[in-house]
């Protein structure tokens, strides 16, 4: 199951939520919609990855996440894509630069909840993701403080974007992030899944 490149958005930003959404759950809309909020993005594309590098167990099927994910979310500025197998990247830094390469004139803001902040460090090139794209981050159950103690978070703190203007974030030249507060939601996909709910 393979579908067209997804649309870009010539007249706003774009973020970019990515992860491997095994399963996609309500918690994945409630920081979508957030996210559209918080930063004034045109659009979101929900980049269902082959895999996570740093899970050793790898996910279920891409065609099973994909047809799950686009069930689940029917929001008319959401992409679903498939746009990781399609370039061939699994790492967000290769990610980055293939988006690049295929939308030069287009503004992308990375979007993750928290949780990720807080081990955004172990991330392949990290410090090449922040200094390459805006980051909008949202607070998810239990990982606020981790997160904004976290080594990304302590270094960039002049790159910080404060909450009250978070719409700014879109338009900013990175380095700069913004950690903003949703609502919170306990659905994760390892409790689906541990409950044999997937």
């Amino acid at each position: 199951m393979r579908y067209d490149l997804p649309p870009g958005a010539p007249r706003g930003a774009i973020g970019l939520l990515g992860g491997s959404f095994d399963p996609p759950h309500a918690g994945h809309v409630a920081l979508t919609e957030a996210a559209l909020a918080a930063f004034g993005l045109a659009r979101i594309w929900w980049m269902v990855s082959p895999g996570n590098p740093l899970k050793e167990n790898g996910p279920a099927p891409m065609e099973r996440r994909l047809r799950a994910a686009r069930n689940l979310v029917r929001h008319p500025r959401v992409d679903v894509t498939d746009i990781e197998a399609r370039t061939g990247t699994r790492f967000t830094a290769a990610t980055l630069a293939a988006l690049g390469r295929l939308y030069p004139r287009q503004r992308f803001v990375w979007l993750m909840g928290a949780d990720n902040l807080a081990q955004f460090h172990r991330w392949d090139d990290w410090r090449g993701i922040m200094e390459s794209v805006p980051m909008g981050i949202l607070a998810r159950p239990g990982s606020r403080l981790s997160a904004l103690t976290s080594p990304a978070a302590r270094a960039y703190p002049s790159a910080r974007i404060p909450a009250a203007q978070s719409l700014a974030l879109a338009r900013a030249e990175a380095p700069a992030w913004c950690f903003v507060n949703m609502p919170l939601s306990p659905a994760s996909s390892t409790a689906i899944r541990a409950s044999g709910g997937w």
